[in-house]
């Protein structure tokens, strides 16, 4: 019989209220008491206002709607909507003659929703989008439980109709995440990794080029090529420079030296998004707003005022990881060219399944260049994937040890957040709230780029930054106007400011990947922390801001030819 302190079944550790990361009860019960303050308080009537508002700027409303409360009603109280647009009308409601099962008859039966219940929905998807925040950032529930708890609490409050809740975990960005971690892996098991960075990292040579040649070489690249796809194949390349540099100097394990690898590379490919329009889905959706009212921007011309921002930002993010990290390492230095050029040299030609794993990864390449983003980035991400299975490059064992599934559900959680969030005017609302909180100062002149960027660096932490230039846009463009202001200054403002989704995993597919994939090759180790990316990406964020505003708007776009419409 043991005494003392009682454990577990299977030898469990023995209760604690501070618990461990996965599960802190403390922390949970706090963040639960909130979230649920937040649901039994009433909606504030900004809110209220907003959902009764007729076409309500920046929320895209049904056909034949002109609030968001009809537009909510007619997706989930569709039987009583047809019958509220009848009335509306003056049509007659002709009814079908059908047998209907006691459950269809019962949803027939619901009332609309009245204003006050849409203005609860939208306001508790904003709660659980804060909630969730808080779950990944203090890790009180494991990233898998919180992707469940995001379906539970959709289902529970009945935010979105059965089969709409699934599709918004399934979206296009998720099984490109998916896809590409799993072309990773068939990428870093035929070796083909080593190869991509001997041409990337043949001539960096230590610490000092890897800030600063080889971040603003990735962040440039960033600006034409799918930044997450360069997060995802550079990762492997660089963890194996991490492994084989721990060995050289009998280090067991050096995390300052991945985050610097890693979280480094990650910030400068998300800085890469103001080089060109190419850049992203953000940069689409501004680039279709600016021409539907009148002030189309040419690629040529993106490129002239967002190009300078992108190498100067790669260098202080270097020059900041480089003062912040490298008293840390416990290694000497570390030489990846070195290291990369002797790997592939034990390797020999390249043939056989690398020689495959190649064609494959150029085809897909060539397929997102060709297809473009609004073919979507996820379906010939998956062709790859099958392709790999067809020849025998990867079994289902090596995805199943390969790709962090916890990730990847993250990242459909955030997705599934943003969608509930659009659905019911909460991303509105927040942005309108975000909007009204600027000072006067930052309502005239140039300083109106400068609140819009702060505006949405600070939103597109929390949503996707296609849905925060998507939210953001339409309200602020007009601003613009309003203030005599450049319509270019105000979206590129903007557009620029998505970019700099550093602080939180879930703000960008690159961070999840990186996330996801720093971990020791051998042991398996994850070796960043989900609050690193607080640590170190708040500082980014700032580096942005300040580049954006000094060099930027307040710097050569000074001396730049505005055009006039």
């Amino acid at each position: 019989m043991s005494h003392g302190v009682p454990t577990g079944y299977d030898g469990e550790k023995p209760f604690s209220w501070w618990g461990e990361p996965g599960f802190k009860p403390i922390l949970l019960i706090i963040g639960l008491s909130l979230f649920c303050l937040a649901v039994y308080l009433p909606p504030p009537q900004t809110l209220l206002d907003l959902v009764t508002q007729k076409n309500p700027t920046g929320y895209k409303l049904d056909r034949g709607t002109e609030t968001i409360v009809e537009t909510v009603n007619r997706k989930l109280r569709p039987e009583a909507y047809k019958e509220y647009e009848a009335k509306k009308t003056g049509k007659a409601v002709v009814q079908e003659k059908k047998q209907v099962s006691e459950e269809e008859g019962h949803e027939e039966a619901k009332p609309l929703l009245t204003a006050d219940e849409v203005a609860r929905m939208a306001k508790i998807m904003v709660a659980l989008l804060l909630f969730c925040a808080f779950l990944w950032g203090t890790e009180a529930l494991s990233l898998g439980a919180t992707d469940l708890l995001v379906a539970v609490m959709l289902y529970v409050f009945a935010i979105l109709p059965l089969n709409d809740i699934a599709k918004a975990f399934g979206q296009d960005a998720v099984f490109f995440i998916f896809g590409i971690l799993a072309v990773a892996v068939g990428v870093s098991k035929t070796g083909l990794d080593k190869r991509i960075g001997l041409i990337l990292l043949s001539r960096i040579r230590g610490p000092k080029s890897f800030a600063f040649v080889f971040y603003p070489a990735i962040a440039i690249a960033a600006a034409f090529l799918s930044e997450h796809a360069l997060v995802a194949l550079l990762c492997p390349v660089l963890m194996g420079v991490y492994k084989v540099t721990c060995k050289m100097y009998g280090v067991e394990k050096d995390r300052a030296l991945a985050l610097f690898l890693i979280l480094g590379m990650c910030f400068a490919a998300n800085h890469g998004g103001p080089g060109s329009p190419a850049a992203g889905g953000r940069n689409a959706i501004m680039v279709g707003y600016l021409a539907a009212q009148g002030t189309p921007i040419p690629f040529v011309e993106w490129m002239k005022l967002g190009m300078p921002f992108v190498p100067l930002t790669a260098i202080l993010i270097g020059l900041y990881m480089y003062l912040r990290l490298s008293p840390k390492f416990k290694v000497k230095t570390f030489d990846p060219g070195q290291i990369v050029k002797a790997e592939v040299a034990k390797m020999g030609k390249l043939r056989g399944r690398e020689a495959l794993m190649a064609l494959i990864l150029v085809c897909l390449v060539a397929a997102w260049v060709i297809l473009g983003e609004h073919s979507g980035l996820g379906g010939p991400t998956i062709y790859a994937v099958m392709a790999m299975f067809l020849c025998r490059i990867v079994t289902y064992s090596d995805i199943q040890n390969g790709v962090a599934f916890d990730v990847v559900g993250l990242y459909a959680a955030a997705c599934a957040i943003g969608v509930g969030l659009s659905f019911t005017g909460g991303a509105i609302w927040m942005a309108h709230a975000f909007v009204g909180s600027l000072p006067d100062f930052l309502t005239k002149g140039d300083n109106l780029a400068v609140g819009v960027s702060l505006l949405a660096g600070t939103i597109t932490n929390f949503m996707s930054d296609g849905a925060t230039v998507a939210a953001l846009g339409p309200i602020v463009l007009p601003m613009g106007a309003l203030a005599d202001v450049h319509p270019w200054k105000v979206g590129l403002a903007c557009a620029f400011a998505s970019s700099f989704a550093n602080a939180l995993v879930v703000g960008t597919p690159n961070n999840a990947i990186a996330f996801s994939m720093c971990k020791d090759p051998e042991t398996g180790e994850r070796l960043m922390d989900i609050l690193d990316f607080a640590r170190y990406g708040i500082v980014v964020c700032f580096i942005g801001w300040g580049v954006l505003w000094f060099w930027a708007i307040f710097g050569y776009w000074r001396f730049y030819t505005w055009p006039t419409f």
